[in-house]
């Protein structure tokens, strides 16, 4: 399981995209946690890291710990609420990029199963239509290479690993992803998925903004 890999973080300063007064959007690495995990061993987070060079910053999302990409943190406990409220509402626009395992086909389509953590294997998730929650996302292919397909992902609810369970429910896992793929396709140097770009509306003037992050695979 992925919890007993040795927690190793990558170092480096901190990729900023924007920052103003209320709002600090950066660019997380891969394989480096959101917020601190459980143990003085998984303490190191992009979230202690931020609050080392800002020390009002605030959480307001989370990405996974291996998923890279555009992640916005609050300044102010007005900017938390207004984002934490964006996110709850689902006014947020959130662009994800993957590379996963075989042709994807059509071009275009939406995903729309329910999603539950799968409690002997958390934090495993699975699809069930009784009890799990609603999560819907869609896609467009963005081209094909040789058994795998480059995809741009854009989910419309923020169901823990949704992107990871709904591609693997089309047959097509994400390459990398220690949980849900299996064999060679797991075998890379990270989990191929990237949140690309965000748009939110800025806290103090209602303004719609959008911060973007190019992936590096």
């Amino acid at each position: 399981m992925e919890q007993s890999v040795i927690y190793t973080p990558p170092q480096g300063p901190l990729d900023i995209l924007y920052e103003d007064s209320e709002i600090l959007a950066v660019n997380k690495p891969s394989g480096l946690l959101s917020v601190p995990g459980r143990g003085e061993h998984l303490a190191d987070c992009l979230l202690t890291r931020v609050q080392a060079v800002f020390p009002t910053a605030l959480l307001v999302h989370r990405l996974d710990r291996d998923t890279s990409g555009v992640m916005i943190f609050a300044l102010s406990p007005h900017a938390q609420r207004h984002l934490s409220m964006q996110f709850e509402k689902r006014s947020t626009r959130k662009t994800y990029v993957a590379r996963v395992v075989g042709h994807l086909e059509p071009k275009t389509g939406t995903v729309d199963l329910p999603l539950i953590v799968d409690w002997p294997n958390r934090p495993k998730q699975m699809v069930c239509h009784d009890t799990g929650k609603p999560a819907v996302t869609e896609w467009r292919v963005l081209r094909h290479g040789e058994n795998e397909t480059r995809v741009r992902l854009m989910p419309k609810t923020g169901r823990s690993h949704q992107l990871r369970v709904h591609m693997l429910a089309l047959g097509h896992p994400i390459l990398g992803d220690p949980f849900y793929a299996e064999d060679d396709a797991r075998n890379h140097p990270r989990l191929m998925l990237h949140s690309e770009e965000l748009r939110v509306k800025h806290p103090e003037n209602n303004q719609s903004m959008k911060f973007r992050a190019a992936p590096d695979f």
